[in-house]
């Protein structure tokens, strides 16, 4: 069909012209199969892989919709082979099945017998494959169900893992909708029942919600379903308590029947709520605490920002694949490359709601992107220049040359309760003292941050300063600025938490800012760029203007 706004082409790349009248129709009907590579001002750069077709295949999606999608919005004839490609990619994810043959147990079917015989003489699978039962199946030991699901997606042939799961001890859990601890009643959103329904459906796998959407009350309303005890990991103890302050005001749990596992404490009941630091310490190179797994015949396990899932944690997740495993996250994006494992281990994404999808719903606040650019002095691009190019970008991203822009950014939004993010402690010291604001940093007592969490909350603190602590679950829903200063390289992961910071729906519908202050002409510009491409592929654009442009005192604000 001409005239469209994708170009799709032969080597798997599809370019959407973004200032196509139909370009966020097609930017939503390819998001759930195709990768966003490049995100510049007019044409964004997609990719299809096999990863991406395959998750789309286990979230309800076929090859024909696909295919569908594809030829509706290129501007041009799509070619053939790649259309045949895409359909014989999405038909490899199953044909091979895990099932528990009631006089065998578990084992591997084949709904292609060739593709078994294959499989079966890959030196990859030695070990975990036991006899032959019939020319279509064969006997799979059962502590190797994660390492076979791993081996097999790398060999090209996912399976689909129909073997069931074991109930786990049983444990009263219900959702108090009618309101408890003086919290107004409830009802799950549209789009919370139906990822807990899409879930529930297959089993195990991974919910992507944006930040803000209410990750938590999925969970809570899988636990609900599952009534078994529940073991969720989280990323650090802050955002642990904010779980347990959910569960008991969202269900019927009770504080003695949630437990904390963490540095400070270590306690296992019906629901424990652990760290992955804590499971993945080490004494004396055993990691100690991972027996936390075995303690209790767990019915479900939640681990949230699977995005941000340690390796060990992998490797010991591959143990539990007769468990109910969920995944909450807001961006499949691994920066270490992994998300074939969490593919594997956790399960398939089962459902992914676009993010501006739920912002026009009036779920999360409506935000602005604004790239702020600032020109070092000689001085600091001579150092930049002279420095060794593993020291360059710490430079570029602490340039003191950023102080006065952060400060005007501060002031444009009086009214606002804004957070400040960097990634290096010298630099978030000397904005805490220009800003005379209080820090948050890894160092940081769970006691002082819960502390000064709350006076944010309460409005006596406006404006706090945060490490890269502030990218992971932590519950500020006043939270209206962002202004980021430093980052991990170029993480699209990261970008994205601290988007979500400040989604929170507003009490009077005000607009969320997301500002990223960087220095020109350094390698601070191209992570920029770099970081912005998850965002972008979730529809928000960046504007970007002149450090002067804050500066100066004449000129209106963005708002």
């Amino acid at each position: 069909m001409s005239g469209g706004p994708l170009i799709v082409q032969s080597d798997k790349t599809l370019l959407l012209e973004i200032d196509h009248p139909d370009a966020q129709a097609c930017r939503m009907a390819i998001a759930p199969f195709a990768e966003l590579e490049r995100s510049p001002e007019h044409v964004h750069t997609y990719r299809l892989t096999p990863l991406g077709l395959w998750n789309a295949r286990a979230a309800g999606h076929d090859a024909e919709g696909v295919v569908d999608s594809l030829i509706k919005y290129s501007r041009y004839p799509v070619p053939h082979a790649l259309l045949v490609d895409v359909a014989e990619t999405m038909d490899r994810y199953g044909r091979l099945q895990l099932a528990n043959d009631p006089a065998y147990g578990l084992v591997l079917r084949a709904l292609d017998r060739l593709v078994l015989i294959e499989v079966a003489k890959s030196k990859k699978l030695a070990g975990m494959l036991g006899d032959k039962i019939d020319d279509d199946t064969i006997r799979v030991h059962p502590s190797e169900r994660g390492r076979l699901k791993q081996a097999l997606l790398k060999l090209g042939w996912p399976a689909e893992d129909l073997a069931g799961y074991v109930d786990g001890e049983a444990h009263p859990i219900e959702l108090a909708e009618a309101g408890k601890d003086g919290r107004k009643p409830f009802t799950l959103r549209s789009y919370q029942r139906e990822a807990v329904e899409a879930f529930w459906a297959g089993g195990s796998g991974v919910v992507v919600l944006p930040c803000g959407a209410g990750k938590t009350l999925v969970g809570a309303a899988a636990m609900a379903e599952a009534k078994a005890t529940t073991l969720i990991l989280v990323t650090n103890t802050v955002a642990g308590r904010q779980w347990k302050r959910e569960l008991i005001a969202r269900t019927s749990l009770t504080e003695e029947e949630i437990g904390e596992y963490s540095g400070e404490r270590k306690e296992i009941r019906p629901v424990t709520i652990a760290t992955y630091q804590v499971l993945t310490s080490r004494r004396g190179g055993a990691f100690t605490h991972l027996d936390l797994f075995g303690a209790r015949d767990w019915g479900l396990v939640v681990y949230d920002e699977v995005h941000l899932l340690p390796a060990p944690i992998f490797r010991f997740t591959a143990d539990l694949q007769a468990r109910r495993r969920l995944g909450l996250t807001a961006t499949l994006v691994r920066e270490d490359g992994r998300e074939g494992d969490v593919f594997s281990l956790i399960g398939p994404k089962r459902y992914d709601a676009p993010w501006k999808d739920i912002e026009s719903q009036g779920w999360i606040a409506p935000a602005e992107c604004t790239e702020v650019r600032v020109t070092l002095t000689d001085a600091e691009r001579m150092s930049y220049a002279t420095a060794e190019a593993e020291e360059r970008y710490r430079m570029a991203a602490t340039a003191r040359t950023k102080l006065p822009v952060v400060k005007a950014l501060v002031d444009r939004h009086p009214e606002d309760q804004v957070l400040v993010i960097g990634a290096y402690i010298d630099q978030l010291h000397q904005l805490g003292e220009y800003l005379d604001a209080p820090i948050i940093q890894g160092s940081t007592t769970n006691k002082e941050r819960e502390r000064l969490f709350d006076a944010f909350r309460t409005g006596e603190i406006r404006t706090l300063v945060i490490s890269k602590v502030g990218n992971f679950s932590i519950d500020l829903p006043e939270a209206a600025v962002a202004i980021q200063v430093s980052g991990t390289f170029g993480s699209r992961q990261e970008e994205a938490q601290r988007l979500g910071r400040v989604l929170r729906p507003k009490a009077d519908g005000r607009q969320a800012h997301f500002y990223t202050v960087v220095s020109r002409d350094t390698i601070d510009t191209e992570y920029a760029a770099h970081r912005q491409r998850f965002l972008a592929e979730q529809g928000y654009a960046y504007t970007i203007v002149d450090a002067d442009d804050v500066l100066g005192p004449s000129l209106p604000s963005f708002d």
